[in-house]
């Protein structure tokens, strides 16, 4: 099949940026809040990084209409999936697609709760980092996309690679996932508590607790039944020197906003005592995160609202 109509559901910095380098190619709308969607009508949506352009396309604060051969790119933060894919249930084709494009652990079973058995859902992960501090303006270094291996994932592949959006296909992806998960765990609270870009966590000083966090991850991913790679913890230092960019969690805290620690770190903490596995510093780092949520002023209440 292809594509008459792509949403990106959630143009943040992530899904701006699939935004822009998708509407070079095919009928795009970025969907996204008041002040961003605004700007980018009244002045085009501005990218640097790895691309330096302005981009002139649709946008909307909503989806309205789902037209048939329809692929929506889900890049909400998860803790809004349910209400995101709720709201326009009833407007889903039977052809419609949604691709998962978050971070973290069990937003996929929320999405599938919340569409049901109407549509087409596949998971991915994106590589990709972006920033955004202003509305209208985004700055992004590309990554590789990973999707689960499907043969509409193949169609999804290939408009994805004709607009440069390095796009490969996985046999495992709860694998990648997973590995994708240790990596946010270590970089995102650390990032956020100090207020600072991911390569500068690379500190020799901090690797005893980069690396604790890391082995904790994988000891509950084992007893989840992924067998992640016992040197990650090492990749992880490596990469770190090569991340330019402040981590999405550290942006939320930056900007007074709710972060994703529930289904990072806290998905941990969760899973370790669904089978009895002590996960003390993943732990301590969900505490970390939600004083700074507390000390910006958001209300305990959301904590319980996705368990």
């Amino acid at each position: 099949m292809s594509f008459d109509k792509i949403f990106v559901l959630g143009a943040g910095a992530i899904g701006s940026a699939y935004g822009a380098l998708l509407s070079k190619g095919n009928e795009v709308t970025l969907i996204g809040d008041k002040a961003h969607i605004d700007a980018v009508k009244s002045n085009g949506l501005t990218v640097h990084g790895s691309v330096n352009e302005s981009f002139h396309l649709k946008t909307d604060t909503e989806i309205r209409t789902v037209p048939e051969k329809t692929l929506i790119v889900l890049t909400t933060k998860a803790y809004d999936s349910a209400e995101a894919i709720g709201k326009i249930g009833k407007l889903f084709q039977k052809d419609t697609v949604i691709l998962i494009l978050q971070n973290g652990l069990g937003n996929e079973e929320i999405i599938k709760r919340a569409a049901g058995d109407r549509v087409k859902i596949l998971r991915g992960i994106t590589n990709m980092a972006a920033e955004f501090f202003k509305p209208g303006e985004i700055r992004f270094w590309n990554g590789e996309t990973i999707i689960e291996q499907d043969s509409i994932a193949e169609k999804i592949a290939d408009v994805f690679n004709q607009c440069k959006l390095k796009t490969t296909l996985s046999k495992d992806i709860h694998k990648e996932v997973w590995s994708k998960l240790v990596v946010n765990c270590v970089v995102n609270p650390l990032t956020a508590i100090f207020r600072t870009r991911n390569r500068e966590i690379a500190a020799d000083s901090l690797k005893p607790v980069r690396h604790q966090i890391a082995k904790e991850c994988i000891l509950v991913g084992k007893a989840e039944g992924i067998a992640l790679p016992q040197n990650l913890e090492e990749k992880i230092d490596k990469e770190l020197f090569n991340y330019e960019n402040f981590s999405s969690m550290c942006q939320d805290i930056m900007k007074n906003k709710r972060t994703e620690i529930d289904f990072l770190n806290g998905k941990i903490v969760e899973l370790g005592q669904k089978h009895n596995i002590s996960t003390p510093m993943n732990e301590t780092l969900v505490y970390f995160i939600k004083f700074l949520e507390e000390k910006n002023g958001l209300s305990k209440e959301y904590q319980t609202k996705e368990r």
